[in-house]
């Protein structure tokens, strides 16, 4: 059966489910589920301090006391922790992180209504669903692109997850889950405020990113937009609130972003960031990371996100930390390996072999600073010639300049690394 645009509740009213839907979310293997997923994800304490390692003996003393509270409509969510990181842009992003009692209970809320939805949304929606991914997003825009849509409506939406207007998103929450109770609690979560400064700052609008519940409302609310670019013809992929459309032309871009900027601010009470929106070729654009190359369109690793990885690197191989080469390749590895994991689909290797080359030689450089005088003696101990490892010990120039140099390179190679665990990102060329 395909999917169809959400609009009637599929026969049943909110007071026919009046409460079946929360008891689902109250439902024993629900609940099981809810607690794996919590205690897999791990992550900081919330306001009251509760570790994830103590939620499951709390449930065990108090469960039968929050399950009256649940059923019985009283039970109220603590206000979350704000948390402030960084964005690429030099801004801060804004985080709500929810205690763990919360964070488990709309875990559980988050399973029912995701399931009540998935089969609603539509095809081209990407993120946080069962079976689908970011690789998918990208190569959806990629064969539009290869099929001679030739430009891309990049349309950023502005502090998205800070402005989504809560009535309009429960009444688009309700179509699929008409279950007044659910939706009640559901409200209580978007209403609980954040913890700021020592007193509660109250939250009129906006869904507080870091709690499980989030990207599924998120899902829920520009669900309706997936379906007003489908009922218009456009091809497009979204990942969460990440949205590329594929036109033909620069004029069609132009007219699409105009329209699809009205219908947006009108209709989901959003805004379109307009420094960041762009109708522009795909090549000058970057989607989830990747960009495509412009002759034949192939995948390829946005420079930005390249520059964020070396970031990293640099911050892991400071001089300053005093650790042994071995244990800043281990750390490496795991940064390295989870990078690999996602950036993997890239067509265009060549970025990634000059990445490869980059950090070996940050990591010569280290080795070289942690030598120190004994310089000399470690390149010799590695079969550098009496007259290279000299020159080298003796060079005038800084560590970064030598680290590229036939002894470092000798006394340090490739498959060195290798032996201590470092990945490559891309295959060594025969």
């Amino acid at each position: 059966m395909p999917r169809s645009e959400p609009g009637a509740n599929d026969g049943q009213t909110a007071q026919s489910m009046h409460g079946e839907l929360l008891a689902r979310v109250l439902k024993r293997a629900n609940l099981q589920r809810a607690l794996k997923q919590v205690r897999h994800n791990k992550g900081a304490p919330g306001v009251d301090g509760m570790s994830v390692d103590e939620l499951p003996q709390y449930l065990k003393h108090h469960w039968l006391e929050l399950r009256a509270q649940l059923e019985a409509g009283s039970y109220c969510p603590q206000p979350v922790r704000r948390v402030e990181i960084d964005k690429d842009d030099g801004r801060k992003r804004m985080l709500g992180i929810p205690t763990v009692l919360d964070r488990f209970l709309q875990q559980a809320i988050a399973q029912i209504v995701s399931a009540q939805w998935e089969p609603h949304f539509h095809h081209h929606s990407y993120g946080f669903r069962p079976k689908r991914s970011a690789h998918q997003a990208v190569r959806e825009l990629q064969a539009q692109v290869q099929a001679g849509r030739n430009w891309v409506v990049d349309l950023d939406l502005e502090s998205f997850f800070d402005r989504v207007n809560h009535d309009r998103l429960v009444h688009r929450l309700a179509t699929h889950v008409p279950d007044a109770a659910l939706l009640k609690l559901i409200r209580r979560f978007l209403k609980a405020g954040a913890w700021v400064d020592g007193h509660v700052q109250a939250s009129a609008r906006g869904v507080p990113q870091g709690g499980p519940l989030s990207p599924v409302l998120a899902n829920v609310l520009l669900d309706e937009m997936d379906w007003e670019l489908h009922r218009r013809g456009h091809r497009f992929a979204r990942y969460a609130d990440d949205c590329n459309i594929a036109v033909a032309s620069e004029r069609a871009g132009k007219r699409v972003m105009a329209s699809v900027t009205r219908w947006i601010e009108e209709s989901l009470r959003l805004t379109v960031n307009s420094r960041k929106s762009a109708v522009d070729r795909p090549w000058n654009r970057k989607f989830l990371g990747f960009t495509l190359t412009r002759r034949d369109k192939r995948l390829k690793v946005a420079e930005q996100a390249i520059d964020k990885l070396k970031d990293r690197v640099r911050e892991l191989s400071r001089r300053t930390r005093g650790h042994r080469l071995d244990a800043i390749v281990a750390e490496l590895r795991t940064t390295l390996l989870g990078w690999k994991a996602y950036f993997g689909i890239a067509e265009v290797l060549s970025p990634l072999r000059d990445v490869d080359k980059w950090i070996r030689r940050r990591l010569r450089c280290y080795q070289w600073k942690q030598w120190g005088p004994r310089g000399y003696r470690e390149l010799r101990k590695r079969g550098v010639s009496v007259r290279e490892a000299w020159n080298t010990s003796k060079s005038a120039h800084g560590p970064w300049r030598l680290a590229r140099t036939p002894a470092l390179t000798l006394a340090l190679p490739a498959k060195y690394f290798s032996r201590l665990g470092l990945p490559q990102l891309a295959p060594y060329q025969a």
